[in-house]
């Protein structure tokens, strides 16, 4: 989803030389073809979007493929990008690396000030060691790399699948597919009371291709920064947007024998606006586009 956004917003932004390697292309995991491929196509800049990514449920029932994958991920693409003398390395990161009871809104230098939220424990390390990798490098051996940290993304590309999916794309499955089988009520979990912050893909692809322009990270303590809507909604309310925009109107049943997850993230992104940089779409906008994607290119059908 994120890479797919950010080629779509290097067109648009005139930049026509890029690569993007399919996963045909280059085993992220296996530093030897990470090497291979940095070594033939020699590129100035990367962007590091890959990542094994999913919701509570994936974070539970697989916490070592996301703590070993992602970390093989980073550490292979950091060090080669280094070895091969790429001039700017930008790593994504994730809202999650924060502690689960941070102040709000969550400031880039809470990281590491209290616990994680148990449930995306393995993958909030992962990122964690990325990011700190990356400062690590910039630190010791002036490499120009740093981290952006969004909150929950959706968009076209999203992973839908009915349990490995992140909140946003979990839900407008799930009511799609309730609207088009005509079932009268859906069932979603937890209490729906946790507070969410989301972003559209399109406008993160925008604002990674700012903060390669804008971002100066020698002039910040901090290495990374983070990128946000600055507008927050409880799952209730979530729920009732996507039932909006998708014109279905019927009862939801909340199972509060499953997690809510953290309690609250909302993002300080005071930083990259004070740059310039803002999001175009709000939630409404962006959720009503997301579902006209998915009708246009026929997937909820696939779902059913």
């Amino acid at each position: 989803m994120v890479g797919s956004a950010i080629l779509k917003s290097l067109r648009k932004n005139g930049y026509a030389n890029h690569d993007a390697p399919s996963r045909q292309e280059i085993d992220l995991l296996d530093y030897s073809h990470v090497d291979s491929w940095l070594s033939k196509h020699k590129p100035d800049i990367v962007i590091l979007a890959a990542a094994k990514v999913g919701g509570i449920y994936a974070n539970s029932t697989y916490p070592a493929d996301f703590l070993l994958d992602n970390i093989k991920i980073q550490t292979n693409v950091i060090e080669s990008s280094f070895l091969h003398k790429v001039k700017r390395l930008v790593f994504l990161g994730s809202s999650c690396i924060y502690p689960k009871n941070c102040n709000q809104p969550i400031k880039e230098d809470y990281l590491m000030s209290s616990p994680l939220e148990p449930t995306n424990e393995p993958y909030a390390i992962a990122k964690i060691a990325g990011l700190k990798l990356c400062e690590a490098f910039r630190r010791q051996h002036n490499f120009d790399c740093f981290s952006i940290m969004p909150c929950n993304l959706y968009g076209p590309n999203d992973n839908y699948h009915p349990r490995n999916s992140h909140v946003m794309a979990a839900l407008i499955r799930k009511i799609l597919v309730a609207k088009y089988k005509k079932n009268t009520c859906i069932e979603c979990w937890g209490t729906g009371s946790p507070l969410r912050e989301f972003l559209h893909v399109d406008d993160l692809a925008e604002a990674v291709i700012f903060l390669l322009q804008y971002y100066d990270n020698n002039l910040d303590q901090t290495n990374w920064i983070n990128v946000g809507s600055g507008f927050e909604l409880s799952i209730k309310n979530l729920v009732k947007k996507i039932q909006k925009s998708a014109s279905y109107d019927q009862a939801v049943i909340w199972n509060h024998e499953m997690p809510d997850g953290t309690p609250q993230k909302l993002l300080d992104s005071s930083r990259i606006k004070s740059l310039g940089w803002s999001p175009s779409l709000s939630l409404e906008e962006g959720i009503i586009l997301t579902i006209k994607h998915l009708n246009d290119s026929n997937q909820v059908l696939n779902w059913l």
